[in-house]
């Protein structure tokens, strides 16, 4: 298997610094849709390996709860803002920055992927998801090369079972890897991985049932004034209930805190 290429090359494909700020600890980069489209395309071509991830508020909380995930992250290319939240987390601690949502750049990644002939893969979602999926990635965009579709059994694999997986994706070609197998199971598995891999990981979450249609999506206007959550809560209300109804008071509680200690520095440097 081909694995990763030598540091010098990782070095040359690292993407540059952007602004971030810490949400509760954890790093989230103002980023775009254009130039996180650039560092996955960039990494792609470098063959030199890594991993994106989205952050949203279950996927913060995660991070708060557990500073071995937090480092775990910090390690990623990139950690986008997806969740609307954590957009307006980062204007109020003073850093300009629009909304990176998982279905959305994994369109637009395929779109580039299209036009400069990179080859693609997904892991991840369940059989009649992982085909609905394939169906309509390749309706729209009927040049791409999707050359690894995956759909992993639920319970953990065995050492060897893994080691078939990861020869299989070098093995495919493939340069993206979408790797859909929900938060945190994905960017652990990211983790796990991306040393024994030459191309870069997206973790997008969702983004498999929802442009597989397999999920109905938020309208529009909910997921620009945030009420994304409540939409899914109405759909799944016996599975979310506890990551909303519990985790959501607790972000808005501890980042007010992170902004009330903020404030109080601020005073306490100007009354010197």
């Amino acid at each position: 298997m081909g694995g990763r290429s030598d540091s010098r090359a990782q070095d040359a494909a690292a993407p540059p610094p952007i602004p971030f700020a810490r949400i509760l600890g954890l790093r989230v980069d103002a980023t775009s849709y254009a130039e996180t489209v650039d560092v996955v395309v960039g990494l792609a071509r470098a063959r030199s390996g890594g991993m994106i991830c989205h952050a949203n508020v279950h996927m913060l909380m995660e991070a708060f709860d557990d500073p071995g995930f937090r480092r775990l992250l910090h390690s990623a290319d990139r950690v986008t803002p997806d969740g609307v939240p954590l957009v307006w987390a980062l204007r109020l601690l003073g850093v300009p920055a629009r909304r990176v949502y998982g279905p959305t750049l994994t369109s637009e990644v395929c779109r580039r992927a299209e036009e400069l002939e990179i080859p693609v893969g997904f892991y991840g979602g369940s059989p009649a998801v992982l085909d609905a999926l394939r169906e309509r990635v390749s309706r729209r965009f009927p040049r791409l090369e999707i050359v690894f579709a995956v759909s992993p059994p639920f319970r953990s694999l065995s050492p060897g079972e893994d080691h078939q997986v990861i020869e299989a994706i070098e093995d495919s070609g493939a340069q993206i890897l979408f790797v859909g197998l929900g938060c945190p199971k994905q960017e652990r598995w990211m983790a796990a991985h991306r040393a024994a891999l030459s191309c870069v990981l997206l973790g997008v979450g969702a983004a498999f049932d929802l442009l597989a249609e397999a999920r109905p999506q938020a309208p529009p206007w909910m997921q620009r004034w945030g009420l994304e959550w409540l939409f899914r809560l109405g759909v799944e209300p016996r599975r979310l209930w506890r990551r909303y109804g519990v985790q959501n008071p607790r972000f808005l509680w501890y980042f007010a805190g992170q902004l009330f200690r903020g404030l109080r520095s601020a005073s306490a440097r100007d009354c010197r």
